[in-house]
């Protein structure tokens, strides 16, 4: 039954289960996408597809997921926090069956379609409700829950590393992948925030473009993800053609920085509670652009590894402190997080092709002092994420969190 919405309140110990059930779905999405990214050479060879077709319906994903990121707010007003990401979430694992079962190029871009759109939908739900949680705890959660979704990635790739190396057909690993997928999630998300709207709450409309500020946060995000998802697709070719460094040394650069990137997030709570989101990615940004610089000067591979590795440190925190200040920047938390992850899945589409062309029209050397220029772009755009931070006001007093009406079973 809905309480009043004057009086938005859950006890301490409900919000803390509530903490660990939304990092636990954190978890479970990430799985779903490391679960996936292993199989793609299988899925490739059973669709049979070129490298340049594959690259063409990998673009899908993030396709579907920025169409579809807006109606994740209409879906909340209409069922409640809860039932809509435990929906949302389901659709997202049960999506990972598809692309294995396509046999052509066609139905491989519907089915990455359908992928991309389910993942873009649970990931605003999800974090719209952490934003919640972060406010109602009054203390920074958004990093370690983004490292969750790394360890989860981490934990599906591994899942799926295993797979490959026995052969096991991705059809049989994703459709198992997916049911012990989606069993978790109907779980976990019994422990989540049953939030519903106040009764005279206008539903969200079902498209409609980024709010200003969610342009401005997600410009900062824009940076981050591109770094990242240049970093993580480059820099084992960096290193192997710029640098000669060996097949083995290069492939484990894309996994320190991976690494790197998961403990920074888990860690990085700690560190925005005490001195706060601008501060820390000003901070942040200053290391990623010493890391870029040092991947550029670097006269061989043990600097250069040094260098990625500033990298994923610099720009780890920036994504998850960008949703949080999306969450508190309006009085439409779902669509400015929808903003904000929009800009960034455009960032991680466009970042590998774009370092690619450049590349091939230069060097990778001047690829990467792009990715360096944008990383400085975080110690110039920090400033932006004050709505989010909770030590800017005199006397560090935080920002209010939103009105919602909790339903609590």
């Amino acid at each position: 039954m809905t309480k009043d919405p004057a009086v938005p309140v859950f006890g301490t110990e409900r919000i803390r289960r509530a903490r660990y059930a939304v990092a636990a779905v954190f978890a479970v999405h990430g799985a779903v996408t490391g679960s996936f990214a292993t199989r793609v050479p299988w899925i490739q060879d059973h669709a049979s597809v070129s490298a340049g077709e594959l690259g063409l319906a990998l673009a899908f994903p993030a396709i579907g997921a920025s169409l579809a990121m807006p109606l994740a707010g209409r879906v909340s007003h209409r069922f409640g926090a809860r039932t809509a990401l435990r929906a949302l979430l389901a659709l997202w694992t049960l999506a990972l069956i598809l692309p294995a079962l396509a046999p052509n190029l066609l139905t491989l871009c519907a089915a990455l379609f359908v992928y991309g759109a389910s993942a873009g939908m649970s990931d605003v739900a999800m974090n719209a409700l952490g934003v919640e949680v972060e406010n109602r705890l009054d203390k920074s959660i958004m990093s370690g829950l983004h490292g969750m979704w790394s360890v989860g990635a981490l934990i599906g790739s591994a899942a799926g590393t295993v797979a490959a190396h026995t052969g096991t057909d991705a059809r049989l690993h994703h459709t198992a992948a997916a049911l012990v997928l989606t069993a978790l999630g109907l779980i976990v998300c019994r422990g989540v925030l049953d939030l519903r709207s106040r009764p005279d709450e206008e539903p969200p409309p079902r498209f409609t473009l980024p709010p200003k500020s969610a342009l401005v946060i997600g410009a900062v995000g824009f940076c981050a993800v591109f770094a990242e998802g240049a970093s993580l697709d480059w820099s084992a070719v960096y290193l192997k053609e710029h640098l000669g460094s060996s097949a083995g040394v290069a492939a484990a650069s894309t996994t320190a920085f991976a690494l790197t990137m998961a403990v920074a997030r888990l860690a990085g709570d700690r560190v925005v509670d005490r001195f706060g989101a601008v501060l820390t990615v000003r901070v942040s940004g200053v290391l990623a652009t010493a890391g870029g610089l040092l991947v550029v000067l670097a006269p061989n591979t043990a600097l250069a590894l040094c260098g990625f590795g500033l990298l994923g440190l610099g720009v780890a925190v920036t994504v998850p402190l960008a949703f949080a200040a999306a969450g508190r920047s309006g009085d439409n938390p779902s669509r400015a997080i929808a903003g904000v992850a929009t800009i960034t899945y455009t960032s991680g589409l466009i970042a590998p092709s774009a370092i690619g062309s450049l590349a091939e029209a230069t060097s990778l050397l001047v690829s990467f002092g792009l990715v360096t220029a944008l990383a400085f772009g975080l110690v110039l755009g920090a400033g932006v994420l004050r709505a989010g931070d909770r030590k800017v006001a005199e006397g560090g007093v935080p920002q209010p969190a939103p009105a919602r009406s909790p339903a609590d079973s």
